[in-house]
């Protein structure tokens, strides 16, 4: 079996994740679509994006790197999103240490 050679860019390395994601957050916001759909919907971008524009000239290629994309995409989403929560905790915790020490 020969594995296709998969060249890499800056394109793949710095742009495609964010606009998968990009792209996600708006198709999400503009048709309200469930939660449980967003992933699915990450990965079908990636896929597009991938096969369509950034590896047209290598199918094999185009399905590996849209994958990539869609779940790198589905990666950095749900690391921002626990790092923001858990930013947010901490904080409120600080909070209210701090105003049940100054109002007992």
């Amino acid at each position: 079996m020969v594995f296709p050679t998969i060249y890499t860019n800056i394109w793949d390395v710095l742009l495609a994740i964010p606009f998968v994601m990009i792209l996600t957050q708006i198709t999400k916001m503009i048709f309200h679509i469930k939660s449980f759909f967003v992933p699915t919907l990450s990965i079908v971008i990636g896929l597009l994006l991938s096969i369509f524009i950034s590896h047209n000239y290598d199918l094999l290629a185009g399905i590996f790197m849209g994958f990539v994309y869609g779940y790198g995409a589905i990666g950095n989403y749900a690391s921002m999103k626990t790092s923001y929560n858990a930013y947010r905790k901490r904080k409120s915790k600080k909070f209210a240490a701090y105003n049940h020490t100054m109002h007992p």
